[in-house]
């Protein structure tokens, strides 16, 4: 099914994925991430962006993000993609799109899904076989969550902050939730939400998203219904 035009929602956390075009490089040497982070850091504070986690991968990248108005995901990202084909274009004499099209976003029910979230953003160099434990990438908010390294781009949500009274209670707790491995299940729907640009979560949370949005946030069931409910069904697409 075709992608729907994607949430601005404001104060809605969102999961988003930036692939590089035909999934080809993005990044190409340790100041091209470095340059990418520091112009994501300016890009989430002059549009109202707080990115809880993140990676940084060498085709895509993934955030977790709290927009603080409706505008403030896709004019953080157009600046910053415009800004960082600039760069990259320059340093390697190339020309064209570095990217695969728009990015893609789902909104995440927080309270069931954050921490999840995080872990599978973050588990992404492990999955990738490019490391064996997540602190071993420098591209990502890991170690700023679970051994409290300075990171000027994560800012904490308040269910990582619940996590405990201290800051070393807090690093303690995050660690725990490694080890053991994120469900099968929640994978593949995170990704199918993502890419489809649907909500992740219940069917109450699907509903406010849905009235929030003025859009429907769940896929339609396989199947063409009966012609005489159809109408009954297109009233339900918002659902």
């Amino acid at each position: 099914m075709a992608r729907l035009g994607r949430y601005f929602l404001p104060d809605q956390p969102l999961h988003v994925i930036h692939r590089g075009n035909n999934r080809g490089a993005i990044f190409f040497r340790d100041d091209d991430y470095a340059q990418y982070r520091d112009w994501l850091v300016a890009a989430a504070g002059d549009y109202g962006c707080q990115v809880h986690a993140y990676v940084l991968m060498t085709n895509h990248v993934h955030f977790l993000v709290t927009p603080r108005r409706e505008d403030s995901l896709p004019r953080a990202m157009q600046s910053l993609g415009r800004r960082y084909v600039r760069h990259v274009n320059a340093a390697r004499r190339r020309s064209g799109t570095l990217w695969e099209g728009r990015y893609r976003a789902a909104p995440i029910d927080s309270a069931a899904y954050f921490l999840a979230c995080c872990r599978y953003v973050e588990l992404n160099p492990v999955r990738a076989g490019l490391v064996r434990h997540p602190r071993e990438h420098p591209w990502s908010s890991y170690r700023a969550h679970a051994e409290g390294a300075p990171d000027a781009l994560v800012s904490d949500h308040p269910i990582y902050r619940a996590l405990g009274r201290s800051r070393a209670d807090r690093q303690e707790a995050y660690r725990a939730l490694f080890r053991g491995a994120l469900s099968r299940d929640f994978v593949d729907a995170l990704r199918v939400a993502t890419n489809g640009g649907w909500a992740l979560g219940d069917a109450q949370f699907a509903k406010e998203i849905a009235a929030a949005a003025g859009r429907r946030a769940v896929p339609l069931a396989p199947g063409r219904p009966a012609k005489g409910r159809r109408r009954d069904r297109r009233q339900l697409e918002l659902l």
